[in-house]
């Protein structure tokens, strides 16, 4: 296999445009989220990750697992959380059964501001998916991202 080989060069293209999409739909929704809440795409996603831990049996989530859902290293998810913290929006405190855990919980101010930025995030990224529908090379793209979550739209 060589670096001209159709196969990897087709590879290579289908990744890149993969990529650009990714790029414009995060930073459609950042610019949405920035001037309507002055949140970030990751301060959002980590807000909404924390949002959805529960009591029951795993509900809780360990710093590792949180960097994971929101695709950060572990110590930029610890940044991210104490700016978060440090402007109320989560809050930390020990795991009862186990005093070396820390978890982290969503304060009441992060729980309003998440449902307040929730229909931004939504609309930006139905905008971005509509925009990015229009070009010939990411609608496929496009097509697979919302046959993903059953959201086929029809034409």
């Amino acid at each position: 296999m060589t670096a001209t080989d159709p196969a990897m060069t087709a590879l290579a293209h289908s990744w890149s445009a993969l990529s650009l999409l990714h790029g414009r739909i995060e930073a459609h929704i950042e610019r949405a989220l920035q001037a309507g809440h002055g949140l970030s795409v990751r301060e959002y996603s980590l807000l909404d990750v924390l949002s959805r831990q529960h009591d029951g049996e795993g509900g809780h989530l360990q710093m590792r697992q949180v960097a994971d859902a929101v695709v950060l290293s572990q110590s930029a998810t610890t940044r991210l959380v104490t700016r978060l913290e440090d402007r109320g929006l989560l809050s930390r405190y020990l795991c009862p059964t186990d005093r070396r855990g820390i978890y982290t919980d969503v304060t009441g101010d992060g729980r309003r501001l998440l449902e307040e930025a929730r229909p931004t995030h939504n609309t930006a990224l139905r905008e971005a998916l509509d925009e990015a529908a229009a070009d010939p090379v990411l609608a496929p793209l496009v097509q697979a991202v919302e046959q993903l979550q059953g959201g086929d739209r029809p034409a």
